[in-house]
């Protein structure tokens, strides 16, 4: 393999006519859209961007998405996707220290991206849906010429996600051409695979690892057609799988929480579903027996993360246990380990009952394989935390805690220690609470996550406030939201007198969840 967009090359030549992107309604053939890369390639190039050179895409599900990632991997380079909900202070470090000198923004978001740019690399700014100044527009970027694919090797880095740490510094995350494709191919095969004449909703968000690779290179790795949605509308999603036949779905829980509590939603028709996976976050079985009640549709549960490329674990048809996330996919092994990394026994089976003493079977789960990361960008303290070499093998610690039983199926009982996972999305309050500290009138803060029917959990703001505060609650959500991703901020924010802390000062933020 020289680069993991071969394939679909193939599969253009092979099928020019078939649909490769659906949008509205609009249908762009394999022949279109192959065109369409190998110009935006020829454009990147043209720009100066050579192999290994990376570029960042600030954009929602959209067809010049799909067309931007090939293009990019066409011309040699390396994607950096970046959230469209963040604003210019969370693209700031994403583009300084990732070194992009492209980035492909919705119209809109380049104001954003000028804001930031002197402190950065970005010398080409493309504006995606209009014309915006210091920008040009996507159409007028396309070269008129295509651009071969460049070659690169399996282990040559393909993408570049962020990923919050535990300190809540975002780290890039090097994913090769291999770990993309084989976790493509691999997930791609589980469920009676994916087929020319399928479908894909396309409503995980392509910046995210789930969404890129489970839904978009995997769908057009094997010559189906994916279907993005800008942005989610449990109704519209819907209608559109009724009206357009749509056969593959995933989502995140909360996802999946609001198609069942659509008004109505019992009245649309899903027959044409064969397979709905949910990943991201735990999904609560009331939701998972609900949906599959409804709309006689089997959901599956995985596991997974951006480290991972991102499927490690997933159950399949015929092979399921409800509350599990599933057995380890063909070629990933994987342990639950203790703090001197014995692998812990498994229990008989599970989910375990409340009679069973989580501190017994519970230890961190561990994994590895061809889909595992190359390492985190530039942070070498962070890579030797983050794997441990044992007889040759390279075993990555994922940060969660959970168990597994004689039938092979895992579980997961948390997430890492302060993480807050709201609606598929990583919180790390450490980040919320950096930027509550440069209030004027914060004196102190905490930030913790609490449960949230939808969502699973979401964002609390413990604070104190300075002894002259103006500040309401509601001005603090209203700062956050100003300055973060509308899924990080705070939506309760409750003033209090002093935090718990220990002796040494660190806050006992299990207290404030307790509260």
């Amino acid at each position: 393999m020289s680069n993991l967009v071969t394939d679909i090359a193939e599969t253009a030549e092979a099928t020019p006519t078939a649909t490769a992107v659906g949008f509205h309604e609009q249908e762009f053939t394999y022949e279109q859209f192959w065109e369409q890369t190998g110009q935006f390639a020829r454009a990147l190039a043209d720009a100066g961007v050579e192999p290994g050179d990376r570029v960042a895409l600030y954009l929602p599900n959209l067809p010049q998405f799909v067309t931007a990632f090939f293009g990019t991997l066409t011309a040699g380079g390396i994607v950096v996707p970046m959230n469209p909900q963040y604003k210019s202070r969370e693209i700031s470090h994403l583009l300084a220290d990732s070194g992009a000198e492209v980035v492909v923004s919705l119209v809109n978001l380049v104001p954003q991206v000028v804001e930031v740019q002197e402190d950065t690399d970005v010398h080409t700014i493309v504006s995606v849906a209009g014309n915006m100044d210091g920008a040009t527009t996507f159409d007028d970027f396309l070269a008129d010429e295509t651009l071969p694919v460049q070659d690169r090797a399996d282990d040559d880095v393909a993408v570049q996600p962020y990923t919050s740490g535990t300190t809540g510094q975002p780290k890039g995350v090097l994913l090769t051409h291999r770990n993309l494709a084989f976790d493509a191919r691999a997930s791609a095969k589980l469920h009676d695979g994916i087929r020319a004449d399928d479908k894909m909703l396309g409503v995980l968000p392509l910046f995210h690892i789930y969404g890129m690779t489970i839904t978009m290179i995997a769908t057009l790795f094997e010559g189906g057609s994916y279907w993005p949605m800008s942005q989610w509308d449990a109704e519209a999603a819907l209608e559109l799988v009724e009206s357009e036949g749509i056969t593959l779905m995933h989502g995140v829980p909360a996802m999946y929480n609001d198609v069942i509590n659509t008004p109505g939603a019992e009245a649309y028709d899903l027959s044409s579903v064969r397979f709905a996976n949910s990943g991201g976050a735990s999904i609560p079985i009331e939701v998972l027996e609900t949906f599959q009640s409804t709309f006689d549709v089997d959901l599956f549960e995985g596991y997974g993360l951006t480290e991972t490329a991102p499927v490690t674990h997933a159950n399949r048809p015929g092979d399921n246990r409800p509350g599990s996330i599933g057995k380890p996919i063909p070629g990933v092994e994987s342990m639950v380990v203790d703090n001197e990394f014995d692998e812990l026994d498994p229990v008989p089976e599970g989910p375990v009952d409340d009679e069973t003493e989580l501190d017994d079977v519970v230890g961190e789960l561990v994994v590895h394989g061809p889909n595992v990361m190359e390492g985190y960008y530039q942070l070498p303290e962070a890579n030797e935390a983050a794997f441990t070499d044992i007889d040759g093998t390279r075993w990555f610690h994922t940060g969660d805690l959970g168990y597994h039983d004689e039938d092979g199926f895992f579980y997961v009982v948390d997430r890492e220690k302060h993480m807050i996972v709201t609606g598929g999305y990583n919180v790390y309050p450490r980040e919320v609470e950096e930027l509550l500290f440069e209030h004027e009138n914060v004196a102190d803060a905490a930030v913790v996550g609490i449960p949230d029917e939808r969502r699973g959990e979401t964002v609390k703001a413990f604070i104190v406030p300075t002894p002259d505060a103006e500040a309401t609650p509601e001005d603090i959500k209203q700062y956050c939201l100003n300055n973060l991703a509308e899924y990080k901020h705070p939506r309760e924010v409750e003033f209090v007198e002093e935090l718990p802390r220990t002796t040494t000062g660190k806050v006992q933020k299990f207290e404030l969840r307790e509260e």
